[in-house]
Formats: C-alpha cells, structure tokens, sequence
C-alpha cells in the first residue's frame, strides 16, 4: 500500500470515528437544543471531517461537509436556533458522508440526495431568517459554466460549494521552517498544493523544491484556522499573520465582555491566536486599536504587529511581550495535546487482535502441559519455573483479553439512531434511555450482539408501545419509554431492554400457539413458559404484516444468536404494564476459568463464574431418599441435581462417594453430580463440529495439559432441563 493510500485509509478510519461521534452528538443536542456544549462537539466533528478529508484528497467530502459545518458556526454565533429540522438534516448529511466514505473513489454517491439535502439547509436556514443576524447564510449556489475555477470543488450536479463570496479576502503572511535537516520536499509540495486550493498562493522568498524554509503569502476567504488546519499534520516551525484583509479590513468591534478564552485545559481544538486577539481579550486594547495597527501595516510599514503596537503608545512593551510568551505556551500546549492524543493510542486491525489471542491461547495450553509433565518429574526447580511461567501466562491471558473488551456504549447511539427513526416513521412518541455505557464486553460478542439487539428494540417499538392516543386512553402518558442497560453479574453481562407499552398476554400467546400448532390443546405451561414461544420460528402477534414485523421471523433469530453467544434470553411480561427481556452473556468467548471434574475416564468444564460450592453425595443418601426424586437437602434448601453419568450414559459404577458441583443461574441452584472434582482449569474454549452442535448440555471443548479433550458443559441448558423436570 502506497503512503497516500495509507493516509487515505488512515482518513476514513478515523472519520468512521468521527461520525458516530458526530451521531450521538446530534442526537443529544435534539433533546438538548440549547446546550452549546452539544453544538461545539458537531461543529468540532464537521470541522475535523471537512478539514482532513481535504488535506487527503476527499474533496467532494470536504466541499459537502463545509456546508453543514457553516449551519452550526452561524448555531454557535447565535445566527440560527436548533431545531428538530436542523437536526434530522444533519443526521441525514451524516448518512451521506458515512455513503461517501464507502463509496470507490470513482463511483458517484447519491448526487440527488446530497442536492435535497443541501437545499433542505438553505430553505432552513432562510426560513429561521438567519440572515437577519449573521448578515449571511450558506451559499448553495449553481455554478455556471464560466464561474467555476479549476481548483474549486463542484459535483457533477452541477452544484459549487463555496465558502461565501460576502466574506472578506484576507492576505495572510505564512512563514514556514521546516524541523530537523532532512526534510521531505515532495510532502511539502502537497500543503502548498492544499493552499492553493484555498485561494491565491505567492511565494516571497525560499523556492519550492528546496528545503530551506519560506515566506509565503496567501489570498483568500478561509479563516486563519482554515489555514492552520492545512499545516496540521506537518513538523514545521509555523508562523501565520494577518498581512491584510483586501475587502474589508476593520469590521464592527466585537462585544467581548463574555468571550471565551481562546485557549483552555477543557479546548481539544488547535487554535492559536493571534497577537492582537490576546491583547484584546486580556482588555489591554480595543478592537479599533489593534485595527487601527493593522491599517498601519498595510500602509507599507515592514514591521511586526506588537511594534507597531508599542510605538503607538497604547500598551506598554512589557504587556506585549507578556502577550507573545502566552500565545508561544497556547501553541504549545496546543500542539503537544495533539501529539500526546496521537501517541496515547494506536488502531490495531482487528484480526490482528484475533490472531494474538489465539497465540495466547496456544500458549496457556502449552503452559498447562508443561505444569502437567514437571508434576510428574517431582523437581523442584522445574516446578518453581513452571509456577512462574504459570502466573506469567495468567497475566498475559488477562491483558490481552482486557485489550478486546470494549465499552458496550459505544453501539448504543446506533440504537438511539433506530428508536429515533422508527417511532417517527410509526407515528408514535418514544424516548430511549441508556444505563451502563461503560460495561466492557469483548468485542466479537459486542459486533454479534448487535443485531439480536436491533430485532429487539424494533419489537418493543412495533409491538410494545402503544400509539400516542391509546396510552392516554389507559393512562399513561403520550410518550412510551425504552431503557437499555448493561451491567457486571460476577462472569457475566447482563443486557436489559425494559418497555412500558402494552405487555404480552399469556392468553393470547397460547391461543397464537395452539393455531400455529406449536402446542397442544391440552399442553399446561406456566406464564414463563408461554413467553418462550415467541423464540419459536413463526410464531407472531401481529395481526398484521408490516414493513417492522409480523412475519414470524426474527425472534427465533435472536434466541439462534444469543445461544452462540453462550448466553441466556428471559422474557417477562404483564398486560398494560411492560416488558422486560433480560440477556445474559460470558465476557468473553476465547478464554474462561473452569472447574474441571472427571466422571469414570471423561473430562469435563464447568465455567467457574456459576460455581458456588462443592458438596459430597454418598450412596446411602440417595437410596435413603427412597421417593425416586434428585433432590439433595443442602443447609435446609432443597436442590434439585442432575447425574452427568447417566446424562452422558458413562459406562461404569458409580463410587461410593461422588461430588455435588453446586452452580446457580437465572436464581435457581442446582446440582452436577461427578466422580470427582479435579481443580481450577484455564479453559481455552474450541468450537465442536456440526456433528456435535446440536449437543445438549455440551456447549465447547478444550485441550487439556496431556493433550486429551475435556468437554465444557452448558450448565444452563442443563440447569432449565432439571428445573423443568422437578416441576
């Protein structure tokens, strides 16, 4: 891969980024309409999009994104009010980038939809009659065939972006060292190329093929941070002055009695200010001072700002040179942020990361085989290093998978996105509310979770809550409420999606299963039970087919889904009143602690997170029980138990003494019964064939230290076959 289509690449990742950022900020500021914070963070977004993708030659990205950046400057300049208009537009330009960035290089994008767009923003933007306080709005103009030059940005619609021909013409002056004494002519060619772009580009003195430094001096309509953000990426000693502005050099005074710093610990933008702009903010100078001084400067005097300055007698030397040594730390600070955001984290592909754990894998059963052969040597200094290479490959096997887990928040602003939509296409008022962002989840189960989690939100928008007008007629108020949580439950995570809208009826779910033959007639199931049909394939509530559901399918998707996950799905549910599903997922599907157990020759796993304690069970116990029931009477508790033996039909006698595992889950106990509990086992969990998928009570496998397999058993498969049977 080339350097450019490396850096081409390295754009698109991080404006993958960028955009779910810029996502979940929208979708914020929507119900927060005016929390300028919220409308800082999608300006920065739009700002950082246009900015890079026209550095890496993403141009018609950059010419798009201008437009909907210029909509939330005039936001922030109180030119314009958020609006849920405003907001669906920038949702959809989102849309259209994330399109954009997809797309070949060659293939044009939706050219249509980004001219609805754009007009939808003008018409926005006319009919809040912003330019009744900005003085402009965005210029979405067509461009005719004689007014557009070759370096300006323009689709093959026809249409031209433009920054706005009302704004003044600056003339900046651009003095560019480059750092150390090699310097990469052909690199600094491309940001001359890049200013060129932005308008009139002259150089003053130092050639352009040489590597000894410049004077530049640049025309055009871009805001000196437009200027900066093209030296972003370059290692240079960098200096940028207003020279002049051609069209209008002294505007209005700006009222800065409530201005915010131009530089701050919480700014995460690369803004340097300019002498003037510190002296004014510190109230050292007016605005008409420092207009005056540049007015000065444009009448031929070859001299800095701050002399200027001085020599008028207006503000002491010492108060400029105090003002230069603030701007020097500002663009330190500034830059030395960037650079230390840029090398506190680096992007690893993710099969990379697969791979690793894998290797880790491999390793820890090295590591158990190794363990196995030096308990058979009986030597001490082998079994000190084995000992040692144990815990090493303990912390190496956490490590590496704490390098996979992942915030489950950061899918959760797609699923704010689906409610959002989906409740507006169905005409109905629904708010999501999120809980536990920051639980981790490895990130395989997250990407597979993604989807279950979509059926679901779609069924509690269709199904469950009701229509604006019938939620009043039984109380409630007009607005339904979905609220998704994730949280930490000893080994695993558990996932919640809670509705307020009309509930399922047992009643109306075995009707539904009696007429799509899932059950008998005369079938007795309990509530909980009935609620299970619905994971069945086919089965449905919906009276009728919409473009959401009622057609059967995607339930019996979900339950497929999250049992290769390894994980649960409970349902519960009253009429009028909600539902609430509950998934419980493993953190992590590569590497697991296990109990092992033998029964006769068989090895066995039993996840050590659903462990809660081991029990002795003597024949004489089970015959003195005498009712036929596997129940044992643990510390007044009854708990049911199950025979791996006789589940697995293991050929043999059984001892005279066995072990009880006990292991808890969904709040039920119940009992494992073995020939004998081994020890702790780290358990690198492998897939079994097809053969075997279907398997109950088996959900993997893993290679024990001599080599031989060990099975890993479904203890909840297990655990809701006794629990069912002791009914």
């Amino acid at each position: 891969m080339s350097g450019d289509d490396l850096n081409r690449q390295i754009f698109k990742e991080e404006a993958y980024d960028l955009l779910i950022e810029l996502e979940g900020a929208l979708l914020e500021l929507e119900e927060a309409p005016e929390d300028m914070d919220l409308v800082n963070r999608v300006f920065r977004a739009l700002h950082t999009i246009k900015g890079s993708g026209s550095m890496f030659g993403f141009e018609e990205i950059a010419a798009f994104t201008h437009e909907v950046e210029t909509v939330f400057d005039m936001v922030r300049n109180g030119g314009v009010q958020v609006t849920p208009v405003l907001c669906g537009l920038a949702l959809r330009s989102r849309d259209q980038i994330r399109a954009m960035l997809d797309a070949e290089d060659d293939e044009p994008v939706a050219p249509e939809t980004m001219r609805d767009i754009l007009d939808g923003v003008r018409a926005f933007v006319e009919g809040d009659n912003g330019a009744e306080s900005s003085g402009e709005s965005p210029s979405i103009e067509p461009a005719s065939d004689s007014g557009v030059s070759e370096n300006e940005p323009s689709t093959e619609e026809g249409f031209l972006f433009d920054a706005g021909a009302s704004e003044a013409v600056h003339r900046y002056a651009v003095t560019l060292r480059p750092v150390g004494a090699e310097v990469d002519v052909d690199a600094v060619e491309g940001f001359f190329e890049e200013l060129e772009r932005l308008g009139t580009l002259k150089v003053e003195s130092g050639h352009r093929d040489t590597g000894n430094g410049w004077e530049l001096s640049l025309e055009t309509e871009a805001s000196r941070d437009d200027v900066l953000d093209v030296f972003f990426f370059l290692d240079a000693n960098l200096k940028i002055e207003v020279a002049e502005d051609v069209a209008d050099a002294v505007g209005p005074e700006p009222d800065l009695t409530e201005a915010e710093p131009f530089f701050s610990d919480e700014d995460d933008s690369v803004h340097i200010p300019m002498l003037g702009e510190m002296l004014v903010q510190s109230g050292d100078l007016t605005y008409a001072d420092v207009a005056e001084a540049l007015n000065t400067q444009m009448d031929g005097l070859d001299k800095p700002i701050g002399m200027i300055l001085t020599e008028s007698g207006k503000v002491a030397p010492e108060k400029v040179d105090m003002a230069v040594k603030r701007q020097g730390e500002a663009r330190d600070r500034a830059v030395g942020k960037k650079r230390t955001e840029a090398l506190g984290s680096i992007r690893v592909a993710a099969e990379k990361l697969d791979y690793l754990v894998d290797l880790v894998g491999e390793l820890v059963i090295v590591q158990a085989q190794i363990t196995q052969v030096v308990s058979e040597r009986h030597d001490s200094v082998l079994t000190l290093l084995a000992e040692e290479l144990e815990r090493l490959s303990d912390e190496l096997r956490d490590s590496t998978l704490g390098i996979r887990m992942l915030p489950i928040g950061t899918s959760f602003s797609k699923f704010r996105r689906l409610v959002r939509d989906l409740s507006a296409d169905l005409g109905k008022q629904i708010s999501l509310s999120t809980c536990g962002a920051e639980t981790e989840l490895d990130k395989t189960v997250i990407e597979r979770l993604g989807d279950p989690l979509v059926h679901l939100l779609r069924n509690s928008i269709d199904h469950g809550i009701e229509l604006p007008d019938e939620r009043v007629a039984k109380g409630k108020p007009p607005q339904g409420n979905i609220t998704l949580s994730a949280e930490h439950s000893g080994g695993e995570v558990l996932i919640r999606i809670v509705d307020d809208g009309r509930g399922m009826s047992s009643e109306m779910i075995r009707e539904k299963g009696i007429e799509r033959g899932l059950i008998s007639k005369d079938a007795e199931l309990t509530g909980k039970e009935l609620l299970k049909l619905i994971f069945e394939p086919g089965f449905s509530t919906a009276e009728a087919v919409t473009s959401v559901s009622g057609r059967g399918v995607g339930m019996d998707v979900v339950k497929r889904a999250i049992d290769s996950l390894r994980g649960i799905i409970d349902i519960d549910s009253k009429p009028d009143v909600g539902t609430t599903i509950t998934i419980r997922l493993p953190l992590t599907l590569a590497i697991i602690d296990g109990l092992q157990v033998r029964v006769e020759d068989e090895y066995y796993v039993i996840p050590l997170s659903l462990v809660e304690e081991c029990v002795e069970l003597s024949r004489s116990e089970v015959e003195e029980s005498g009712s036929g029931q596997r129940i044992l009477y643990l510390r007044g508790e009854i708990v049911p138990y199950i025979h791996i033996r006789e589940w697995f039909n293991v050929e043999g006698e059984n001892p005279p003494i066995e072990q009880i595992v006990i292991t808890g889950v969904e709040g039920s106990r119940v009992g494992i019964v073995v020939d004998t509990v081994i020890g702790e086992h780290q358990t690198v969990i492998k897939s079994l064939g097809r053969v075997y998928k279907d398997v109950e009570g088996i959900s993997g496998a893993t290679i024990k230290g001599d080599g031989s397999i060990a099975l890993i058993l479904d203890v909840p498969s297990l655990v809701r076959r006794v629990v069912a049977e002791s009914r």
